[in-house]
């Protein structure tokens, strides 16, 4: 018996060349071909941007799938699936009868399966005498078999993309950390940023640059724009690295200098100091280091980006802070307010400085809501200074980079 295959849908639907187009890559698959379906499945949801289908519709051509008895999929044989919406909609999770005719549309004009309407519009098979299929009305998936190599190379292609977008994304988050952390060395040790009289003004040009790279980076950057910003904070981790080995490098060279310069004047000892104990004992005493009381320096930090990172303590202030003696008047106002008392407010000023304390006060109260105990933080802090273990950089960089956040999310 001669059968016709139905080429034009059933009703008011329309026919497109894009639907011949499906139809004619359908029927020009070779018969020996066999695939996957499940890989070819999972191939196609990597590819789902680029084919236009939705991650429901997706869903739906799952459903499809576990209306095929076989695993394989050949170019042989007739792939029509013909479930009733019923059953369709019972395997695509209970979706709406209206829902899963839309989505079915979808995938049609994705050219991801072909419509085989009955005279009726039903979905049937016709079976032949011997039990066989003779002709089934339904929804032809041969498409995945004959854009099967499509499908896969759409998914690597996108998963490449996805890796370099990662490993962009990775660069970036190491050039950041790098860079935030050797500016907050470089404030606190004071290194100079200018060699030969070339580069930055000071440690603030350096993180306001930085900061400039940083915000331009689209919240959806694509790849290329990505490995851009990269590339560009890569360039800055190393010229900041190269500010920290030049300033080395220098103390090196001063410190053989020195050690030259001693070496030169013992080589002939006044034999007279060995009889004079009290000169000797003033030496030693002047080449003991010093106590670590003002470690960070008074000047390490501009007034500005103390203010950026810890805006609310302009709040306490009577008329605004614009110096460093506001701050500090501000800064015994909050004290108090905070609980600190003055015992541990006194000895974190003779352990840190008094700049420095208020400092530490005015990032206090920025985090307020997440510390319990004010005057206890204080206090554990100004013993982690005196024992040399503690940094205001990296946490005045913490409390610019939670404000700039928090600016993005506004």
């Amino acid at each position: 018996m001669q059968t016709h295959t139905p080429t034009t849908p059933f009703g008011r639907r329309s026919l497109t060349l894009a639907h011949v187009a499906t139809q004619v890559v359908a029927s020009s698959r070779p018969p020996e071909k066999i695939v996957h379906k499940w890989k070819i499945f999972h191939a196609i949801c990597t590819a789902r941007p680029r084919l236009g289908v939705s991650e429901r519709a997706l869903s739906v051509l799952n459903a499809l799938l576990t209306f095929h008895p076989e695993t394989a999929l050949t170019g042989e044989e007739d792939l029509v699936v013909f479930p009733s919406n019923k059953q369709l909609s019972l395997r695509a999770h209970g979706m709406p009868a209206s829902t899963l005719r839309r989505l079915l549309a979808i995938l049609v004009d994705a050219g991801l399966i072909i419509r085989r309407d009955s005279p009726n519009g039903k979905r049937y098979a016709r079976k032949g005498g011997g039990g066989e299929i003779e002709l089934a009305f339904g929804f032809d998936i041969s498409p995945l078999v004959a854009r099967s190599e499509e499908f896969e190379n759409l998914a690597e292609e996108i998963a490449a993309e996805a890796r370099a977008v990662q490993l962009a994304r990775e660069r970036i988050t190491l050039c950041r950390r790098d860079i935030a952390k050797m500016i907050a060395t470089g404030i606190e040790q004071g290194v100079p940023t200018r060699r030969n009289g070339h580069g930055p003004a000071d440690w603030t040009d350096v993180h306001n640059g930085f900061r400039a790279i940083v915000e331009d980076i689209p919240r959806n950057a694509t790849r290329e724009q990505l490995e851009t910003a990269a590339n560009t904070l890569g360039q800055l981790a190393d010229d900041v690295l190269g500010l920290l080995k030049s300033h080395i490098n220098a103390e090196n060279m001063s410190a053989n200098e020195s050690q030259t310069e001693r070496h030169i004047q013992n080589s002939n000892p006044d034999p007279s100091t060995e009889f004079e104990p009290g000169l000797q004992e003033g030496r030693t005493a002047a080449a003991e280091p010093k106590p670590r009381l003002q470690q960070f320096g008074e000047g390490a930090f501009p007034l500005g980006m103390v203010l950026r990172a810890c805006p609310d303590i302009v709040d306490y202030a009577k008329g605004g802070i614009s110096n460093w003696r506001e701050l500090l008047a501000t800064a015994a106002v909050v004290r108090s307010m905070l609980g600190i008392s003055p015992s541990a407010w006194e000895e974190a000023q003779t352990i840190m400085g008094e700049r420095q304390a208020a400092v530490v006060v005015a990032c206090i109260l920025q985090r307020a809501a997440a510390i319990q105990s004010a005057g206890g933080y204080l206090r554990s802090l100004t013993s982690k200074a005196e024992a040399g273990e503690f940094s205001l950089g990296p946490i005045l960089m913490a409390q610019l980079n939670t404000q700039l956040r928090g600016r993005r999310s506004a």
